[in-house]
């Protein structure tokens, strides 16, 4: 098949402050179609200090409007710009708000939306009342009925289940890769007991949730230390409520994140949802295996009992018992942790990107 013409419309983009998973799998997946030879640009929000056009890996990235303007830029882009473009496919990135461009991308162009997971719980825990009830239960329900209709692509069983329950008629699954090969072998650890956090210090990424059951940790394991890597709004608040052995490291390089993880003995995830839990696939990789709540995306990156354990949503007593569990049980934590690297080596971003590319040419076909 000849090479396609793709436009992708996401919020953020790579380089974005407050990028995240789903555009770590935008951008890898890109970079890897325009080694096929296709044609890849993103039109996504401006940042500080950004610029507004610039090309990455290949990927030509345009910036126009902020967190909550895109959508209207992108829609006013599209009739000024992109309509004579001729782009052979259009990819609909939804993350909580559509683009909604079954409603004005008309140029015979193939229109599939990319949604790594459903808002659901995120209303709840990001949003200002009353809109978050407004959001939870009818807002998102009713945009995504605009794409029942649309060819969808994903990344785990568990957003495939809940947009087939929407009336989804048409659903593919894409699964994640990592940016780093997995370790050889399980590497040498702390001499303590250390448990690590790594992602954004938000809401609904409860990462409260992790040094309240350390706290209770602490209590049967005290020379435990807890790690908490990455940003965000909550962490002044999160500083206020630490106690001895906690340690904030901020946004690291992606080497002091590898070296981080494989040092760590437990990786500790307990958000509200995930589109798939890429940062626990990392973590085996390095040779560390995850605990994290029974929650949709995370129960798709963790086998429960074999790379990792899946505890009741929520309750953090429980999350702090399994926590003390694997951190006293050598035997436990040592299958676990081989277990975890040998699961880690079946997630490649070539294959990812080979899959995706693959579903495009069908559509396009």
């Amino acid at each position: 098949m000849s090479n396609l013409k793709i436009i992708i419309f996401n919020w953020r983009d790579i380089k974005n402050p407050a990028a995240g998973g789903a555009e770590v799998f935008t951008h890898e997946v890109a970079k890897r179609l325009i080694q096929k030879g296709h044609e890849v640009t993103i039109f996504t929000s401006e940042f500080p200090g950004c610029q507004k056009e610039e090309t990455i890996d290949g990927v030509k990235i345009i910036r126009h409007g902020g967190k909550y303007t895109v959508y209207l830029k992108a829609r006013e882009y599209y009739k000024k710009y992109f309509i004579t473009e001729k782009f052979d496919i259009v990819i609909d990135e939804i993350n909580t708000v559509p683009f909604f461009t079954p409603k004005f991308v008309n140029r015979g162009e193939k229109v599939i939306a990319l949604i790594h997971q459903l808002a659901r719980e995120y209303w709840l825990y990001e949003t200002p009342f009353p809109v978050k009830y407004v959001g939870y239960y009818i807002l998102e329900d009713g945009w995504l009925k605009n794409y029942v209709e649309i060819p969808t692509i994903t990344v785990s069983n568990s957003t495939e289940t809940d947009l087939k329950a929407l009336g989804f008629k048409q659903v593919y699954k894409v699964s994640e890769g990592i940016n780093f090969e997995p370790l050889d072998a399980v590497p040498e650890k702390e001499e303590e007991p250390t448990i690590i956090y790594l992602g954004r210090l938000t809401r609904a990424k409860r990462p409260d949730h992790a040094i309240k059951a350390y706290k209770l940790v602490k209590r049967q394991v005290p020379n435990a230390k807890l790690w908490i890597v990455g940003d965000g709004y909550m962490r002044k608040n999160l500083e206020k409520m630490t106690i001895e052995g906690v340690k904030f490291f901020g946004k690291v390089s992606e080497q002091e994140k590898i070296k981080l993880l494989s040092r760590a003995w437990v990786l500790v995830n307990p958000s509200v949802r995930e589109g798939f839990g890429l940062n626990i696939i990392e973590a085996n990789a390095c040779g560390t295996p995850a605990i994290v709540y029974n929650v949709p995306g995370l129960r798709d990156s963790v086998i429960n009992g074999k790379t990792g354990l899946l505890v009741e949503n929520g309750n953090i007593e429980k999350f702090a018992e399994v926590l003390i569990t694997i951190l006293e049980d050598e035997s436990l934590l040592k299958t676990l942790s081989q277990n975890s690297l040998r699961y880690s080596k079946n997630f490649r971003w070539d294959k990812a990107a080979q899959k995706f590319g693959n579903i495009l040419e069908k559509i396009a076909a």
